[in-house]
């Protein structure tokens, strides 16, 4: 990757670094990390750009709809950082030309390709973070991220109820569809309450409990998402 590679990806980004090598750690993938042993991965990057990226997503959520409930801003959050969402963005800046591969995923692709562009978006948030402070991590999601908050179809996105939103956003992770399984119901016939669990894979486990089992469903699938708006259940 030459120096002019990467002024043109910093121009796409909108920062130039400081320390380009924070910016070379955010494009190596483990695969090249591991086959050409050199230097470390992004993968610890895409954790904090993970969590940088919700922030700043949920930032500009609440200001944009400060009359929402936590239910809709989870909503909106989640859509706008599913892997879909992340990965179509990379491709926007031109990140798929920059990242490190090794050479198995270069010479034969990848069925995650997907998940690999976004998480370097990722990583790429927080390279700038840790390059120029939470301002400049913060222009760049509002660069990358600006016109779709603009653009956002608000009914569109609140109208999916909380279970199809949950397994639109595990689909484009890859992952299996979440299970839901009644454990137990109590009170009077006339008036029950339903305690619901839901699994994904055997790895993320909620509870949720409604006077229906549609009910309950539902709100194991709206803490589902909370917990994946915050970076959880892994990818």
């Amino acid at each position: 990757m030459t120096p002019g590679d990467l002024s043109r990806l910093e121009a796409r980004i909108g920062h130039r670094f400081r320390d380009r090598a924070l910016l070379i750690r955010a494009l190596t993938h483990s695969s090249f990390a591991h086959e050409e042993d050199e230097g470390p991965d992004n993968e610890a990057l895409e954790f904090l750009g993970d969590a940088a990226l919700g922030f700043f997503i949920a930032e500009a959520l609440l200001g944009r709809y400060p009359e929402m409930d936590e239910g809709g801003l989870s909503k909106l959050r989640s859509f706008l950082v599913s892997r879909a969402n992340l990965a179509a963005a990379a491709r926007r800046l031109g990140l798929a030309g920059h990242l490190r591969l090794g050479r198995t995923l270069r010479k034969g692709g990848s069925r995650r390709g997907e998940s690999m562009l976004a998480d370097g978006l990722e990583a790429v948030i927080a390279a700038v973070h840790l390059d120029g402070g939470a301002d400049a991590a913060r222009a760049l999601v509002r660069r990358v991220f600006g016109r779709q908050l603009d653009r956002l179809d608000r009914p569109s996105v609140e109208r999916k109820d909380h279970k199809t939103v949950l397994q639109e956003i595990l689909q484009a992770r890859g992952r299996p569809a979440p299970r839901y399984r009644v454990e137990s119901t109590d009170g009077p016939p006339h008036d029950p309450t339903f305690h619901v669990r839901l699994t994904v894979d055997g790895d993320l486990v909620v509870s949720g409990k409604g006077g229906t089992k549609k009910e309950a469903e539902q709100r194991a699938a709206r803490r589902a998402l909370r917990l994946l708006g915050r970076g959880g259940a892994g990818r």
